[in-house]
């Protein structure tokens, strides 16, 4: 008889890595066209003036200039570079 259980399986080791999500880079910082702005799930945040979004939620960049978050209609946060 075996004195203790048999070690073929295990629960632990399911976990999914971290995505990295939130904000790249901040209100005044200065970037050029194609950076990552914000990684999101969702639109928390919306595109603004020369900001676009990816199939994944993510705003980026399309020129050269300085990062500004405001508000907006219905309550809405923008990201918009300037």
């Amino acid at each position: 008889m075996a004195t203790s259980k048999s070690g073929g399986s295990t629960s632990n080791g399911r976990e999914s890595h971290s995505k990295r999500l939130g904000c790249k880079c901040f209100d005044g910082e200065i970037v050029t066209a194609g950076d990552i702005l914000v990684r999101q799930r969702g639109t928390r945040l919306h595109p603004g003036k020369n900001v676009k979004r990816g199939g994944d939620d993510t705003l980026f960049s399309v020129a050269s200039g300085t990062v500004k978050y405001h508000s907006g209609l219905k309550g809405r946060r923008f990201v918009s570079v300037i």
